[in-house]
């Protein structure tokens, strides 16, 4: 590993690096991927790293090709500690919306998990049930924590899956394409076929 990469996993595995020194050992990241989209579940993930954990290329799934997300993925799940996914499909996003719904889906990752933490790191959500773990919430953890940048790898590779598989059932939208995102050629094929099962009703209405 370059000593570039080494300085910038070093630099983002600083804040985990106080917690641990605070005395917290098993530090559970957790992130999400699908809140945006039109289609398909929102997919959260949550995963506890060893301490002296340095995976090269671990980064905001953003910020990462798809080709090395699918790598990283599994680095990720064989190295964790433990890790969790929770899957919350689109008729429980129309049923209580989608923050509901996302942090319904934090608590069942939090139930999953093999090994509980006795910390917990968050992308951006407060106000959340994490049966009484403590938790941070911090504003875009997935570009400032280790744990976090893996969580939404496994996230994001997970989702970009399913949807993947539905692209083979409903071709005519281009899932495989924009993974549900509200891109023109989405809602261009909406206004074409009307929705399909795995929409969003609450998120489609405007384009029906």
């Amino acid at each position: 590993m370059k000593d570039k990469e080494i300085e910038r996993l070093t630099n983002l595995k600083e804040m985990e690096k106080d917690l641990y020194e605070k005395g917290f050992n098993n530090i559970c990241g957790i992130d999400e991927a699908g809140r945006g989209p039109l289609a398909g579940p929102v997919v959260i993930a949550g995963v506890i790293m060893p301490k002296d954990s340095m995976i090269e290329g671990i980064n905001d799934s953003k910020k990462v090709s798809e080709k090395k997300r699918e790598k990283l993925y599994d680095i990720i799940i064989e190295e964790a500690i433990s890790y969790s996914v929770a899957i919350i499909d689109q008729n429980i996003i129309d049923d209580i919306n989608i923050l509901n719904a996302t942090k319904q889906g934090l608590t069942q990752v939090i139930d999953d998990l093999q090994i509980k933490p006795d910390l917990i790191i968050v992308d951006a959500l407060t106000h959340i049930n994490t049966r009484g773990i403590p938790y941070e919430s911090i504003i875009k953890g997935d570009a400032k924590c280790y744990s976090i940048a893996a969580a939404s790898i496994i996230a994001k590779v997970t989702r970009d899956r399913i949807m993947r598989q539905w692209d083979e059932i409903y071709p005519q939208y281009g899932f495989i394409n924009h993974k549900g995102y509200g891109t023109a050629k989405h809602i261009s094929a909406i206004k074409q076929y009307g929705i399909c099962p795995i929409h969003r009703i609450s998120f489609t209405k405007n384009f029906r």
